[in-house]
């Protein structure tokens, strides 16, 4: 055996390893953590199946499925971009997570771009299940694939960048309290199982602004209607994504 066979090499990993090892936990995390799986699988899969069943709101025309699925997807994309991430880092901002974490080899961007990947990964799933069970609802889907994921990824930048402000600026207690709240209200008020158009006037054209009322009426315009590219609707998402994660790039605090 030639010396120097076991003699160590110290040095970081390469960053897209990194990044890649530090997606993997964020996902592993997301997906054992109870309440995370509350508000991206089941409440989702809830929404969907009982709304599809039971016809308790009036969605229109056509069948209640065809309506709830476009809605309860971007409720999904709500609830991991927005909702999860900024509880769970607001928590790992507390714990002084973030901050050892800064510290490490990988870079403060390379932290960001894997919980980003971990949302990511995460829709993947929520979306797969949940156009399953649509499926089996007799869901019948149109239009382009191409908006579909425009719109997706969009509606995700846009959440992502209001969620990691919210965390990186307010306390986890906070973080927690707001992040449900704005959750239950955009549930409510964001399109997702009530039609805008029973709101009054008045408020219609406010709740239109809203980034999951874009990504609601985005996808059921695409998805229900056969529309061809929402502009407007991608339009409000894409100044959504440039506020959301200009302002958490600026004003995020890592203790």
């Amino acid at each position: 055996m030639s010396a120097g066979t076991y003699t160590p090499r110290p040095g970081a990993a390469p960053l897209p390893r990194m990044i890649g090892a530090q997606a993997a936990l964020e996902t592993r995390m997301l997906l054992r953590n109870g309440e995370q799986l509350l508000l991206t699988v089941i409440i989702p899969t809830l929404l969907l199946v009982l709304f599809s069943a039971v016809d308790i709101v009036d969605t229109g025309a056509g069948r209640s499925v065809d309506f709830l699925a476009p809605g309860v997807l971007a409720l999904a994309v709500m609830s991991t971009a927005f909702t999860g991430q900024a509880i769970g880092t607001g928590f790992e901002r507390r714990y002084g997570v973030l901050k050892r974490l800064g510290a490490s080899p990988l870079p403060r961007w390379g932290l960001m771009t894997a919980k980003t990947l971990s949302v990511l990964v995460t829709e993947v799933l929520q979306v797969v299940l949940l156009a399953a069970i649509a499926f089996a609802l007799g869901w019948s889907p149109h239009g382009s694939p191409f908006a579909v994921l425009l719109l997706l990824v969009l509606g995700t930048a846009a959440f992502s960048g209001l969620g990691l402000l919210m965390a990186g600026t307010l306390k986890a207690e906070a973080t927690l309290a707001a992040a449900n709240l704005v959750f239950l209200l955009l549930l409510v008020g964001g399109g997702v199982i009530v039609p805008l158009d029973k709101f009054p006037d008045a408020v219609q054209s406010v709740l239109g602004l809203l980034p999951i009322a874009a990504l609601s009426d985005g996808l059921r315009d695409v998805l229900q209607h056969g529309a061809s590219m929402p502009w407007r609707d991608l339009g409000i998402l894409a100044v959504w994504a440039v506020l959301g994660l200009g302002a958490a790039a600026k004003f995020f605090r890592w203790e």
